[in-house]
């Protein structure tokens, strides 16, 4: 989980309208983008706090979906 603080209205409306929607969003933490679902977002006095739980990278998610070429699910029968 990533929490930060801002007092950017705008990325706080952006972050309400992904978090209402159920899309993921990005932010710049540490130099790095991370791409996540919005969990939260408290308001506190002049600032607001978001918490967004990362997603795993595109690329991992879909080489684990894909399914096996056919020619190696009956490799025995050519053997």
């Amino acid at each position: 989980m990533i929490t930060f603080e801002t007092a950017d209205q705008k990325e706080v409306r952006r972050f309400r309208i992904a978090q209402f929607n159920g899309r993921t969003a990005t932010v710049r933490s540490g130099g790095s983008m991370v791409t996540g679902h919005v969990r939260s977002i408290v308001e506190t006095e002049s600032s607001w706090t978001i918490t967004i739980i990362p997603s795993p990278p595109r690329m991992a998610r879909a080489a684990s979906l894909r399914p096996m070429p056919r020619a190696f699910l009956f490799a025995e029968d050519y053997s």
